[in-house]
C-alpha cells in the first residue's frame, strides 16, 4: 500500500526516514537523495507522489508522474545507487545516482522527464 504525499509534512517524514536509513547502510547516496527529492518535488504532477508503506511506516520506494508518465525511485542494494525506474519498482532502471553524480546532472535528467 502507498501513501500519497499531499503535504510537506509527509515529504519531510519520508526524507527523514531515507536520511536515517542512509546513515546505517547507504551513505554513498545520502547527499544525492536530497537533490533527487528536490527534482521530484519540482517536476511531479500534483497529487502524483506516492510513497510505499511497510509495517505502517513510510519506506524507501517512491512513485511520481511527470507528463503523464509514471516513475519509481528506489535504492538498488547491488549497485549501491538510487535508481529512477520505468513505472514500477521492478521496472527497468533508466537513471542511476550516487553522491558522485553532479547536481547539474540531476537537473538535466529531471528536465528531460
Amino acid at each position: 500500500m502507498a501513501v500519497t504525499a499531499h503535504d510537506v509534512r509527509t515529504l519531510q517524514t519520508y526524507a527523514a526516514g531515507v536520511m536515517g536509513r542512509a546513515d546505517h547502510h547507504a551513505g554513498q547516496v545520502k547527499a544525492i537523495a536530497l537533490a533527487l527529492l528536490g527534482g521530484i518535488i519540482w517536476r511531479a504532477e500534483p497529487g502524483s507522489i506516492d510513497i510505499k508503506q511497510y509495517d505502517g511506516e513510510l519506506a524507501n520506494v517512491l512513485w511520481f508522474v511527470v507528463n503523464g508518465k509514471r516513475y519509481a525511485v528506489a535504492y538498488n542494494h547491488h549497485t549501491l545507487r538510487i535508481e529512477i525506474r520505468d513505472r514500477t519498482q521492478s521496472g527497468p532502471a533508466i537513471h542511476a545516482f550516487d553522491n558522485q553524480t553532479p547536481v547539474t546532472s540531476v537537473e538535466a535528467i529531471f528536465t528531460t522527464l
